[in-house]
């Protein structure tokens, strides 16, 4: 997996950090507070949010449009752009005090950083969040702080087109002078994948229970794939010890 390999470009939300849930119940707070009353407990909220960025990946803002798409679904009286602000005041909190590693995370970023591995993250994530994650949250501080440990943090802003457009992993490469057979990237989610697949890179998968809608697919597009981060770490350093 890591044979020949010299940048690991790392997803964020959902593979990094344990955040999909909590971008879920953001999300579910929103339309209750739009709509003015509780949602359908039917909806994947996270799925159709993936949907509707996949539709929108070419748009000027995706975001924004899908907060269009939730004003005309639940028939807002506020804008697009009211909505999409009233998001982020409601996600604040919980990205300071809530988003944290998934469990040894910070270990497997540790150990590549020690061999010399060069890390990169590429992530949808819009800029005021990264920077919450890089300043305000004492979680991820504490154990890894992102601006100690990886050499380029984009992200959607670093893009014209969002995942599973393969462009923001491309400029990555062009940025490092690599091709995409020294890179690997580490991603949960199947637009994440596809990106991967779309840069011609190979793509490990850390399971997150919230692209289980999408399993099938994923595993037969990604090249590796782990239950978590400790299994990936006793892959790695097994692997390390074999080929040196």
């Amino acid at each position: 997996m890591l044979k020949g390999k010299k940048l690991i470009i790392f997803d964020l939300d959902g593979t990094l950090i344990d955040s999909i849930g909590i971008w879920n119940a953001i999300d579910q707070k929103l339309i209750e507070t739009i709509a003015n009353i509780p949602i359908n407990e039917k909806i994947d909220i996270g799925k159709r949010r993936d949907e509707k960025l996949k539709e929108y990946s070419k748009c000027e803002d995706a975001y924004l449009e899908y907060c269009q798409f939730l004003k005309e679904e639940y028939r807002a009286e506020l804008s697009k752009q009211e909505i999409k602000k009233l998001r982020y005041e409601i996600a604040d909190q919980y990205l300071k005090e809530e988003i944290d590693y998934k469990p040894q995370a910070e270990q497997v970023l540790r150990y590549l950083k020690e061999k010399g591995f060069l890390l990169a993250i590429a992530s949808t994530t819009n800029d005021h969040t990264i920077e919450i994650y890089k300043k305000d949250n004492e979680n991820i501080k504490k154990k890894a702080n992102l601006e100690d440990y990886f050499s380029i943090i984009y992200a959607k802003g670093a893009a014209k087109e969002l995942k599973p457009n393969p462009e923001i992993h491309q400029r990555i490469l062009r940025e490092l002078n690599l091709e995409p057979g020294q890179c690997l990237i580490v991603e949960d989610s199947l637009i994440g994948v596809e990106a991967a697949n779309y840069a011609k890179i190979e793509v490990a998968v850390i399971y997150d229970k919230y692209s289980d809608s999408n399993r099938e697919e994923i595993n037969r597009l990604c090249q590796y794939k782990f239950n978590d981060f400790g299994e990936m770490l006793k892959y790695i350093e097994n692997e390390l010890m074999v080929h040196n």
